[in-house]
């Protein structure tokens, strides 16, 4: 979609002219450690989908609607570690596990823009797992040959498919890839010249794939960069850094707006985004709760969900790029039953 559609959506949106009508999905620490609900920008929280029938095993750190909006992913913190079931405005019977499980527990699952591959980014080696996907798990990919040197906690495709990004602890903090659906990593693009500061914890490109954001545990919190198959000299930090170690960064859809998750009050930090950092928008009049541990824009850039750690485990607000937060919506009715870890919305 075009920033000018999405500009147009966002307009309907604020002025009560409809805009997207999907689902949201919140993975959170307590059973049954995913919830849906339908949203519909506007108007906020349906009552919330029945559960799966099957479960996942333990404490969930991650959720993923496919592209298609026909499946929908939850990586946890007991084996098999990786749930996927279809989604049709509720779940669907879990399809059966990957034949090789990933090492251990993702603290990231990411589609890629095609739908064709599912990866997870997972604490204990190889850091990074990628699967084919076809309504189904294939044979997961071999490793790529130089792996990520620590825990991984976030991981993103950029939106062309070609390239997969994986934030992790330890020096160089954050390591990409050539990715080839079919075939798969190819050989490690070099380090950036000026290195993240402190462990990764997550990152995403832009949806033009001119940059890329790393979110990391030590001030200045969040480094970004152009990206052109290769790191390009970093851009200059914001002038209101982040209050705290972050935790993942997302760019708004028409990429006009770059907001961080963080673990110090107000949770999140917003700032507009043309090559570098704007101006940070003002917080939100009534902040989420506590530990902002990720967030998402909707498909249409009109509203912006944030998981955190404290009741109600799930905030979301009205966005208007240039304008910033609007009122936060109700709560849901039925809220997650434990702390807020990801969050996911459908794809419009």
């Amino acid at each position: 979609m075009d920033p000018n559609t999405l500009k147009a959506l966002q307009g309907a949106a604020g002025a009560g002219g409809g805009g997207y009508s999907g689902d949201i999905a919140v993975a959170h620490s307590t059973s049954p450690y995913i919830t849906a609900y339908p949203w519909t920008s506007g108007t906020g929280f349906g009552t919330k989908y029945s559960d799966p029938a099957t479960l996942p095993a333990a404490g969930c750190r991650g959720v993923a609607f496919s592209p298609d909006g026909a499946d929908i992913a939850v990586g946890y913190s007991g084996s098999p570690y990786v749930s996927v079931y279809p989604w049709s405005s509720g779940f669907g019977t879990k399809y059966s596990d990957p034949a090789t499980l990933p090492g251990s527990h993702p603290y990231k699952v990411a589609f890629s823009p095609d739908g064709a591959d599912l990866a997870l980014a997972t604490l204990f080696s190889p850091q990074i797992n990628v699967y084919p996907w076809s309504s189904g798990f294939g044979t997961k990919y071999a490793n790529p040959s130089t792996l990520p040197t620590g825990y991984g906690i976030g991981c993103n495709f950029s939106h062309d498919g070609l390239d997969i990004a994986v934030a992790h602890y330890t020096s160089p903090y954050v390591s990409v890839y050539p990715f080839v659906s079919g075939t798969g990593f190819g050989t490690k693009y070099a380090n950036p010249s000026t290195l993240p500061v402190g462990d990764g914890y997550g990152v995403s490109f832009s949806p033009d794939g001119a940059d890329i954001a790393v979110a990391h545990v030590t001030s200045p919190y969040i480094s970004v960069y152009p990206w052109s198959s290769g790191f390009g000299t970093k851009y200059a930090n914001p002038a209101t850094l982040p209050a705290g170690g972050a935790w993942e960064p997302v760019f708004s859809p028409d990429g006009a707006d770059l907001a961080v998750m963080i673990r110090a009050s107000p949770w999140i930090s917003v700032y507009p985004w043309s090559s570098g950092f704007g101006t940070k928008y003002s917080d939100p009049s009534t902040l989420p709760t506590g530990n902002g541990q990720d967030g998402t824009f909707s498909p249409d850039g009109a509203d912006i969900a944030v998981a955190h750690a404290t009741t109600p485990y799930i905030s979301v607000y009205p966005w208007d790029s240039g304008t910033g937060f609007g009122t936060k919506y109700s709560d849901p009715s039925t809220l997650p039953a434990g702390e807020g870890i990801a969050v996911a919305f459908s794809p419009a």
